[in-house]
């Protein structure tokens, strides 16, 4: 299998029209009686996967683009607002899709998990502030990494050490991150009852007795570097390392698949572009996984 942007879009055409034809709830709710639509589910997810892996933040500029150059992959194409409208409708799709195909990964059981939060901006004048839709969900907070204050959500983010996201969850900015975790594996606790032993690593920020109790009680071992006035603990001279893995998982979701240009002014369609991105990053990895590619994360052959 070829590692490029036409066999990527086909073989995820295919996954997601054979799971959709296995189970048909799993498609976005329409009325029993009504005009058949004339872009397919599984064409949509693909759609909006190959936007996000060229780079597009616009969709009527990936239409525009669609229409001149992709009409041998999707004879028909909608307008703006109703591409729009389907993606927000297909969320619950997309979620299920990038849980099947990391499901499908050989990676999918590896025994070590990495554990972090990125910002994702949402507007940066008081104006965009006062009026935006996502007022009350998004708030202002801090990026250490960055050493920048934005106003926004937080995209957290449990992933393998080859960046196959596994869990996620998005917040407002301010969010507690052991909270948001522990929300997480409680959601869904299927993920930890088949892996004895799971170890988690994380920064300095995922600290407290009772956290780490919690964590235990999922069968969880976390691994963190110290804080100021801790005694060494296990696996202190790994993390070096191990951070810029984390670092640079961000970085993929930031720098190539544009997570804070998502143009999203609601919390529908914030959660679709979010989705979006992380969709393409699990399905890049699926594809490479089944072409036996060394790198399971590089996107460099599908950006073009």
């Amino acid at each position: 299998m070829t590692p490029d942007l036409d066999s990527v879009a086909t073989a995820l055409y295919v996954k997601t029209d054979d799971v959709l034809k296995a189970s048909p709830h799993l498609a976005p709710w329409r009325p029993a009686v009504g005009i058949t639509p004339k872009l397919t589910d599984a064409e949509l997810v693909t759609l909006a996967v190959m936007q996000a892996l060229l780079g597009f933040t616009s969709e009527a500029k990936w239409l525009r683009h669609a229409r001149a150059h992709l009409r041998h992959l999707f004879p028909y194409l909608p307008q703006q607002p109703g591409y729009n409208k389907c993606l927000r409708k297909a969320v619950e799709l997309l979620r299920r899709i990038t849980r099947l195909l990391a499901t499908d990964t050989s990676v999918w059981s590896d025994d070590v998990w990495i554990v972090d939060s990125t910002p994702v901006e949402c507007g940066r004048s008081r104006e965009i502030v006062k009026r935006s839709g996502l007022a009350g969900w998004a708030e202002y907070g801090y990026c250490a990494s960055n050493s920048r204050f934005f106003w926004g959500l937080r995209l957290h983010l449990v992933c393998t050490l080859q960046g196959l996201p596994v869990a996620f969850a998005l917040t407002g900015a301010k969010a507690d991150e052991r909270e948001t975790l522990l929300d997480m594996l409680d959601a869904e606790p299927e993920l930890v009852a088949t892996r004895p032993g799971q170890t988690l690593i994380g920064d300095k920020n995922y600290f407290g007795r009772n956290f780490e109790h919690q964590l235990a009680g999922h069968g969880i071992r976390l691994l963190r570097p110290i804080r100021k006035g801790e005694p060494e603990r296990p696996g202190a001279e790994l993390f070096k390392s191990l951070r810029q893995v984390v670092e640079s998982v961000n970085e993929t979701f930031k720098g190539q698949l544009d997570l804070e240009r998502h143009h999203g002014r609601t919390p529908a369609g914030v959660v679709a572009r979010v989705m979006q991105r992380i969709l393409t990053l699990t399905t890049a990895i699926w594809h490479n996984d089944q072409s036996g590619q060394p790198v399971l994360r590089s996107l460099t052959a599908y950006d073009h």
